[in-house]
């Protein structure tokens, strides 16, 4: 496994096991897990541990959504259209990410997610319920917001994707936090699939590694998907939280001291 050593991958199989859980509910596991594989090995190139990190996040985000579409009722159909739109966005993402530098974005996606958060805090009662009217006009939009917005900046940029997701679910289609996550899984598993194929077809993904942290990504997508499932909106938008704040700060250590 390219000469890592056990303690080494002992951090990856925790740091995979805790990212899958985050995903499972609420999204943002890339946050920790992508930092992870690029301290392991640091002599191989970035698109190494971008393409690792999909190969086990596409394990995890598949068992959250397996967990969720069991458990809980959501839109199995409206998912999967939004997660094909958004593959094919994240696609013309990444096409469009070569010639634009992060550290011109990264300023403007702090901003939006202080905002997000600052929103989050202040309406306190912000995916508890869900439910109400959803007219075409608010379909529409979350297609072009949660599919075609999101999903390219899935392909430009990446961290925070799964908690934009949400965000944009609540806010457009009044689904509860916990349809919300579970509605993400699934456009989740569609963009990580888009992208895990052009990192193969790149050669850039650790196939002897990968499987084992998927396992362990599989674990933590389970106990996460269950713990949500059981304890509400209240849970998702707590930890919702508490992943901005953290996308914020590592944004933020990108920006201006990395």
């Amino acid at each position: 496994m390219h000469d890592i050593s056990l303690t080494a991958l002992a951090a990856l199989c925790v740091a995979a096991a805790l990212a899958g859980w985050i995903d499972a509910v609420v999204g943002g596991g890339g946050l920790l897990q992508l930092p992870a594989l690029l301290i392991a090995f640091p002599h191989l190139p970035p698109a190494y541990a971008l393409g690792t990190n999909k190969a086990v996040a596409v394990v995890g985000t598949s068992a959250a959504a397996v967990t969720y579409a069991r458990k809980t009722p959501f839109d199995v159909r409206l998912a999967a259209r939004l997660g094909l739109v958004a593959a094919l966005a994240s696609v013309g993402g990444a096409f469009f990410a070569a010639g634009v530098e992060s550290s011109v974005l990264r300023p403007l996606i702090i901003v939006l997610l202080l905002g997000v958060a600052a929103f989050v805090v202040l309406r306190p009662h912000f995916g508890h319920t869900g439910g109400g009217t959803v007219t075409r006009r608010r379909v529409l939009a979350a297609f072009a917001v949660a599919g075609v917005g999101i999903g390219f900046y899935d392909g430009v940029l990446g961290p925070g994707t799964g908690t934009f997701l949400v965000i944009a679910l609540v806010a457009l289609l009044n689904m509860n936090m916990v349809t919300a996550s579970a509605t993400t899984k699934v456009v989740n598993v569609c963009t990580n699939i888009g992208a895990l194929a052009m990192f193969t077809w790149q050669g850039t993904v650790l196939w002897a590694l990968a499987p084992v942290l998927a396992l362990c990504n599989m674990g933590g997508a389970f106990l996460g998907a269950h713990m949500a499932l059981k304890r509400g909106s209240g849970f998702v938008r707590a930890v919702l939280l508490v992943t901005v704040v953290g996308l914020v700060g590592k944004l933020a250590y990108d920006q201006w001291w990395a």
